[in-house]
């Protein structure tokens, strides 16, 4: 394939990614279905001419971390924060924690009867199909009102936070006890310490770098920072969401010493610049990763009855937990929170990220496309079917 065949495929994916979010801002339907769609399609070109391609799974964990990095810091980008939105940060927190517990629960123990693996190996396996995709819900979000976004954002956001967590802790513990508990703890606080430093580091930079090149710079600091907490087993994710977070509500903070070293006047105009080149590399990433993600995935796997049946009982799990918590705790509109759920890059993500020892055989790739692209279509019929949830004018083209 020669250079510019390359070039016009790679610009008319971007053009395609475009058109696709503004159908999902007339429609409600995810922009990132329609390219899992559309990966799925070319692959089907693709074997029809009998063309030779690359092996892209090698590439899809590093595209999909940094899709990953990119959408969670655009998120927290957009949050500001106020006394008032405690409860909506409490309620957003204890969702995410407790149906990630209640599935992870669940699908292990169906992991548990169909393969007669250890319930280790079946927590470990579980819990990629057990997180909120926030590179699906945030852009999802964009058309409801102001109070439910932000619950989807901060949600979606913990989802992911505390599954690398989980994760994590189980890949490094394999028994439950004080020690390991008491290494959780350390680790948290190790990564809030780098936190704290990696924000103050990062905006004295934007304050004080005069380069005409200044964002990519920070981004650039910002995703090497998360490569070397996750290569320690950290959970860098926080550094993420929490250098968002600062940097948005850094004027809030009273101190006279940092207001003189930190905060200058043009500082809200440049996170304005910082969130839009940060919101249309996301695009970029969320773009590539899923149009790889569908085309890597061989749709003949739709033909095994015994793996629709343990898809269609994870999907059960999923929504069982979801309507239970609403029904029992959270006592809130069932909709459109049912369905905003979906699973997707983070879930790809930590299964590839699965020791091969630990794998199951019977939980492989298909599964996992069978969960996403599930969830995907069922969140845009309960969209679509939530009419009272109307798209401001001008706003669909936020969905980015």
């Amino acid at each position: 394939m020669s250079t510019y065949t390359t070039l016009m495929i790679l610009c008319g994916l971007v053009i395609f990614s475009y058109l696709f979010d503004l159908i999902a801002g007339k429609t409600k339907l995810p922009s990132v279905l329609l390219l899992l769609f559309l990966g799925m399609a070319i692959r089907q070109v693709v074997v029809y001419f009998n063309w030779i391609t690359p092996d892209f799974n090698k590439i899809l964990p590093t595209l999909g971390t940094l899709g990953l990095i990119l959408i969670v810091f655009e998120g927290a980008l957009e949050l500001k924060y106020t006394p008032e939105k405690n409860t909506v940060i409490k309620r957003s927190f204890l969702s995410a924690l407790c149906v990630l517990l209640g599935t992870t629960a669940i699908i292990t123990t169906i992991f548990y009867y169909i393969s007669g693996a250890s319930i280790y190996r079946g927590i470990i396996n579980a819990i990629p199909f057990c997180v909120v995709s926030s590179a699906i819900a945030i852009p999802s979000a964009s058309g409801l009102p102001k109070d439910k976004k932000e619950f989807i954002i901060y949600e979606s956001s913990f989802s992911d936070i505390l599954t690398i967590v989980f994760f994590n802790f189980m890949l490094s513990n394999k028994y439950f006890n004080f020690t390991a508990f008491t290494s959780l703890g350390g680790e948290l606080l190790l990564i809030l310490f780098f936190a704290v430093v990696s924000c103050l580091l990062l905006l004295y930079l934007i304050k004080n770098i005069t380069h005409h090149v200044k964002f990519f710079l920070i981004i650039s600091i910002i995703i090497m920072v998360y490569a070397i907490g996750q290569s320690y087993h950290l959970s860098a994710l926080i550094v993420v969401l929490a250098f968002g977070l600062f940097l948005n509500n850094a004027s809030q903070i009273r101190f006279p010493w940092f207001r003189h070293n930190f905060l200058y006047p043009e500082l809200g105009l440049e996170l304005k610049q910082l969130l839009q080149l940060s919101a249309e590399s996301a695009f970029l990433m969320r773009t590539f990763f899923f149009v790889l993600f569908g085309f890597t995935m061989n749709i003949n796997q739709l033909n095994d009855l015994g793996l629709l049946v343990l898809g269609l009982l994870v999907l059960i799990s999923i929504y069982l937990i979801r309507f239970l918590y609403i029904k029992l705790v959270s006592k809130t509109d069932l909709m459109p929170e049912l369905v905003l759920i979906p699973r997707g890059l983070i879930s790809v993500l930590l299964f590839y990220n699965l020791p091969e020892k630990l794998q199951l055989p019977q939980i492989d790739t298909g599964l996992l496309f069978i969960v996403i692209l599930s969830t995907s279509v069922i969140m845009s019929l309960g969209l679509l079917s939530s009419r009272k949830y109307k798209i401001p004018e001008g706003q669909e083209f936020n969905n980015l």
